[in-house]
């Protein structure tokens, strides 16, 4: 299948001319990725997870807002420039937002896409902000943080909320889950899983300045 045989605007299928799409973007549509379904798609890094996600962002935009949801700041920097440069002469917007956790932030409301980190994500939906009625994608990159000790309570309670208050197309992004048909089920999304990976991972010992790999 090519970007090219999708129903996506010009300013997208230019950016990524691919020859093809890769296996988990492949599954992804098939599966309902532009009929808004909720997805956790699980696939070995740089198989090409976030080009998921950009299509479901993409394919969202003219009929809402759409959350892309990161665990780390310099992550969302990483974003941030990716869809600054997606989106620039298109009418959409995009704004990133990782500070001010104790603040509802009024001006983002005034932004299409978002790059939010958990803790910005968990302020706003603790101000009851009402922009966040018309956002219908929300991507949650590195889901599988849920288990993480720290992170994992916070990114629950999001989830919950979201499901509960405004049920937005929930795209779930990890190259590790141990759990993924009980991560699937909770989530109430349909799981999506490949093990293509661009490069062949090889495995083996090194010692005595050699690899003997097996």
């Amino acid at each position: 299948m090519k970007i090219q045989d999708i129903q996506l605007p010009d300013y997208f299928t230019s950016k990524y001319a691919y020859p093809s799409l890769t296996p988990i973007q492949e599954k992804s549509v098939q599966a309902g990725l532009l009929d808004t379904k909720t997805l956790l798609v699980s696939a070995p890094t740089a198989s090409g997870k976030t080009l998921v996600a950009t299509m479901a962002i993409v394919n969202t935009l003219p009929k809402g807002k759409a959350i892309y949801l990161v665990p780390l700041k310099a992550l969302a920097n990483e974003k941030y420039k990716e869809y600054k440069a997606l989106f620039e002469g298109t009418d959409y917007s995009v704004i990133m937002a990782t500070g001010d956790i104790d603040s509802e932030s009024g001006y983002l409301s005034k932004y299409d896409v978002l790059i939010l980190t958990t803790e910005k994500l968990d302020s706003l939906l603790r101000h009851h902000v009402p922009w966040l009625a018309d956002v219908k994608t929300v991507i949650v990159d590195e889901i599988h943080l849920l288990n993480d000790p720290r992170r994992g309570p916070t990114l629950e309670v999001i989830l919950t909320l979201l499901k509960t208050l405004i049920k937005p197309q929930i795209i779930g992004l990890s190259a590790t889950i141990g759990n993924p048909k009980e991560l699937a089920e909770w989530l109430g999304a349909e799981l999506v899983q490949d093990t293509w990976r661009p490069v062949e991972l090889k495995q083996g010992i090194h010692h005595n300045l050699e690899i003997k790999f097996y």
